[in-house]
């Protein structure tokens, strides 16, 4: 409906590929709709998808064992987070839809959005973002036939394969 606020959440590395396609179409008809619409093009942005010690500001909640879960909550509760997290937060916390435009590569491996654990720290710790009932879409192409994708396959069940991302992510929206 119009005026409704959408995240696009894009991680691919070629603006010219079928999913910067799907993008950059997602966003015309959702502006043509009366949408409002946000990019978070994560290759664009250099966006670190790795969670590390670099994600918190300041002094550690333990400093003598790193363990990023309990470090990422705190840091949140104290206002201690990276800016590149902050901002991304943020986004999310704004938008009435969340759409994540990403691939599936080779042998099960999503690049930046899933391997990388970007999801996590984008949206830090699951605590920290109340049920909000945001909608969600994942939207994503593979590096691959759908038989490649099935029970028995090189690449197993496409459904096994996401259910971690449909439940860790899906759970938080």
């Amino acid at each position: 409906p119009p005026g409704r606020k959408v995240l696009i959440v894009y991680a691919h590395q070629e603006p010219k590929s079928l999913n910067g396609s799907l993008k950059s179409i997602a966003v015309e008809e959702l502006i043509k709709q009366g949408c409002s619409v946000t990019v978070s093009d994560l290759y664009a942005m250099q966006f670190e998808p790795r969670a590390t010690r670099n994600d918190i500001v300041g002094c550690l909640h333990n400093s003598e064992e790193f363990n990023y879960g309990v470090e990422a909550w705190e840091a949140y509760k104290r206002g201690g987070l990276s800016n590149d997290l902050i901002e991304e937060q943020k986004k999310v916390q704004e938008a009435d839809l969340l759409i994540f435009q990403f691939y599936i590569y080779v042998c099960c491996f999503i690049q930046l959005l899933h391997s990388g654990r970007t999801g996590i720290k984008i949206f830090a710790v699951t605590e920290c973002f109340p049920a909000t009932n945001k909608l969600a879409l994942f939207s994503f192409t593979t590096g691959g036939s759908k038989e490649m994708y099935t029970k028995g396959s090189i690449s197993g069940d496409i459904r096994y394969l996401l259910w971690p991302m449909q439940v860790k992510y899906m759970n938080v929206c």
